[in-house]
């Protein structure tokens, strides 16, 4: 009886009595409750977008305008007035993009290139960055201007960098504009990966819109294993241990111990893998399901050995972006070694940047940056034995280098940054108080080893697992998803977390 109260009390505060007003509610922006993967109205939304969809296979043009407005839809949900911002985003690109298409001399084609970058570019500095200057400014000159009353649009620096690619791929003349403009702001606003990602490629993703709806039971079948596991890393991992543990400890390290310094810092590396790579996952089962593959974005960032590989795995669709549309165009290591060391360094600068309008996340890139100068001048003469035990002391050696600067990326500021160091710097073994802690919080340590095992499954045992759920029948599927909703709702502590990269 009580689970059934739970489940009912679920649907109230979720959904609320309905009426009018309520129903009007959903369709109408609300700033505190944006529209999330992990709420309940995404849910009943989607289940309804996704029954016209399927009904609509059949009718290319239909379908592909279907998308569009719900993404876009989607979209004011999340952000609200600022999707006129997407849609202008995408009006300059896909016009500039055809122009440098026709377009047979040069000094033009690159005059409509650098114009969309500059348009894209300063759009996107305008929102992410007017504040952050202007603080620099008063610091270091002493001046008193004003800060500016700016929202940052949801999703703004994932759209940019693909609008941008489209135009260069263009440039570069190793792609053909979209037949129509509505084929492009399908490409611009698919909303599985419009607000976090994976940053798609035109070349990979436009094709697919031509292409007749093929949903296979495989594919069905892998979408809602990847959309389940998603909400079960992000709401029941990552929003947990992070309101029950990580964030605490980060508000105020001085108030906890030096092993909770330590667990907390280990908790945040967890609960941004769970948290990111589980939009990815559910992004990717939800674009599966509407018959669009999207590329990973996470491949066990963990388990990397060197700082090198960990960028080969984690957040891959921007780490590849950067490579192909920064380093490369600064040269890439075609300009010797000196050269090479520079664009390494300022690729994670700028993407450190990227992240935030803060000097901890230039910080965070800094780190990466000079980690990766250093593996490929030392690469040069030393040749490690191939062996497990060295492959397992590089792994442990890599991951606590990344929890190190997660550090910078996660604290508020760079006093609270130190003040954590400070107190991790302090531990000592003491088996009585660590137990005691361990017991305290045992849901967290028991989510956080769940975290951890879940990161290290090989790979041929999730392709055994997703074989096995492929078996179970479509109903208890059905009821297996909504009960992870529901365990959503039972386990938060304040309401729907946002994801951690909608900020960015």
């Amino acid at each position: 009886m009580s689970a059934l109260f739970s489940l009912q009390n679920w649907f109230h505060n979720t959904i609320g009595s309905v009426d009018l007003e309520t129903i009007k509610n959903w369709f109408i922006y609300n700033p505190k409750q944006p529209l999330l993967f992990n709420s309940a109205l995404f849910l009943g939304l989607f289940l309804t977008f996704y029954a016209i969809y399927i009904l609509s296979r059949k009718t290319h043009y239909f379908r592909i305008t279907y998308v569009v407005l719900f993404s876009l839809f989607f979209y004011y949900k999340s952000s609200g007035f600022y999707f006129w911002i997407l849609l202008f985003s995408s009006v300059v690109d896909y016009s500039l993009s055809r122009l440098i298409y026709v377009e047979v001399q040069q000094f033009y084609r690159k005059f409509y290139l650098v114009l969309s970058l500059l348009i894209n570019l300063g759009m996107l500095a305008y929102f992410k960055y007017t504040n952050f200057f202007i603080d620099n400014f008063n610091s270091i000159f002493d001046g008193n201007m004003k800060f500016e009353d700016i929202i940052l649009p949801v999703g703004i620096s994932f759209y940019t960098f693909q609008t941008l690619s489209y135009t260069i791929d263009v440039y570069r003349k190793e792609l053909e504009p979209t037949k129509s403009f509505m084929d492009f702001l399908f490409f611009v606003s698919f909303f599985p990966q419009l607000v976090a990602g994976p940053i798609v490629r035109a070349s990979d993703f436009i094709p697919q819109i031509y292409e007749k709806l093929k949903l296979t039971k495989e594919d069905f079948n892998r979408a809602l294993f990847l959309i389940i596991g998603g909400l079960l890393k992000k709401a029941v991992i990552s929003d947990y241990i992070s309101s029950n543990f990580v964030d605490r400890v980060f508000d105020a390290p001085n108030s906890y111990t030096a092993f909770e310094n330590l667990m907390a810092s280990y908790g945040y590396a967890i609960q941004i893998y769970c948290d990111f790579s589980g939009y990815s996952d559910i992004a990717i089962g939800l674009a599966l399901l509407m018959g669009f593959w999207l590329p990973d974005n996470f491949r066990t960032p963990y388990q990397s050995g060197s700082i090198t590989e960990f960028w080969r795995r984690w957040h891959i669709s921007l780490s590849s972006w950067l490579r192909d549309y920064l380093y490369i165009s600064l040269g890439g290591n075609r300009k010797g070694k000196i050269r090479t060391y520079f664009n390494l360094f300022m690729t994670m600068f700028l993407g450190g940047l990227w992240h935030g309008a803060s000097w901890k996340f230039v910080v965070w890139g800094v780190l990466h940056g000079l980690a990766l100068v250093v593996e490929k001048f030392f690469g040069q003469f030393i040749k490690l034995p191939k062996n497990m035990f060295v492959r397992t002391i590089q792994v442990i050696l890599t991951f606590h280098f990344v929890v190190f600067c997660w550090l910078f990326f996660r604290a508020k500021d760079f006093a609270t940054a130190f003040q954590v160091i400070q107190n991790i710097g302090k531990l000592t073994f003491n088996y009585d108080q660590w137990q005691t802690i361990v017991l305290g919080y045992k849901n967290v340590f028991l989510l956080l080893v769940i975290g951890v095992v879940w990161h290290f499954i090989p790979v041929k045992t999730i392709a055994f697992m997703q074989k096995t759920f492929s078996t179970i029948p479509l109903v208890i599927k059905a009821i297996l998803l909504g009960l992870i909703y529901w365990v959503v709702y039972a386990t938060a502590s304040s309401g729907t977390q946002p994801f951690i990269y909608f900020q960015f």
